[in-house]
């Protein structure tokens, strides 16, 4: 049985006041629009509908948590890079995101979902400015890798690992499809290590690229200009 079959919704929080005063341990789950966020999360959990897959960017403006066992949750961020987010809901999403991603006590780890076909945007990289210098880990799912050709696979992972070796030590990537769901026995090793459960191997058709950790070579470069020098060469 997938690690995280018995994930069921439990609330939605729009102020830092109101998050859940039982958990111990929680995952959030960030992405831009468009990345697969909510795909994954679904498919993690094989449930079709858990998390709300919309047809409008910007729809989901809180932080939804997904009770995976007793005091342990996903938490689905906002999505971000809506264009037709008016300015008063980024604001709120950027007052509610920078603080919880900085502060919150309970978060273990972030996975961050980028399309394999358009990894690294500007806001990625945004993204793992304000989460990594928290010490906490990154996993990066490459979502929607069966739309590429293997060679093409191989040429995303590469380049997202570079660019990840100048940002930060603990960091680790993967390829991820939630349509033929390749790549989920991997995630589930890493969350479920996250979150403190046991992990059963369930046998798979396809999967991922193995989980690689970014190791930063021992040359550092500066978060943010190392990274947007890479990206700016796709």
């Amino acid at each position: 049985m997938p690690l995280f079959q018995q994930a069921v919704f439990h609330t939605t929080v729009a102020h830092l006041r109101d998050l859940p005063t039982d958990s111990q341990c929680e995952i959030a789950f960030a992405g831009r629009s468009n990345s697969g966020k909510s795909s994954a999360i679904n498919t993690l959990a094989n449930h079709s509908r858990l998390a709300f897959v919309s047809k409008t960017p910007g729809r989901t403006q809180h932080l939804n948590y997904f009770r995976v066992a007793d005091g342990k949750y996903f938490v689905d961020l906002p999505g971000y890079g809506f264009a037709k987010a008016p300015e008063e809901i980024r604001s709120q999403w950027e007052g509610l995101l920078a603080p919880y991603l900085r502060q919150r006590v309970a978060l273990s780890g972030l996975v961050l979902i980028m399309d394999s076909r358009h990894p690294l945007t500007e806001l990625d990289l945004q993204m793992l400015g304000w989460f990594v210098p928290t010490g906490k880990p990154v996993h990066v799912l490459l979502s929607k890798a069966d739309k590429l050709s293997r060679q093409e696979q191989v040429l995303a992972f590469r380049q997202v690992k570079k660019v990840l070796q100048e940002i930060g030590d603990n960091c680790t990537l993967q390829l991820f499809s939630s349509l033929n769901r390749s790549g989920v026995a991997e995630a589930e090793e890493v969350l479920g290590a996250w979150l403190g459960l046991a992990w059963k191997p369930q046998p798979s058709l396809q999967t991922g690229l193995a989980i690689e950790k970014a190791t930063r070579p021992k040359k550092r470069s500066a978060i943010g200009w190392g990274a947007r020098s890479h990206a700016g060469k796709r």
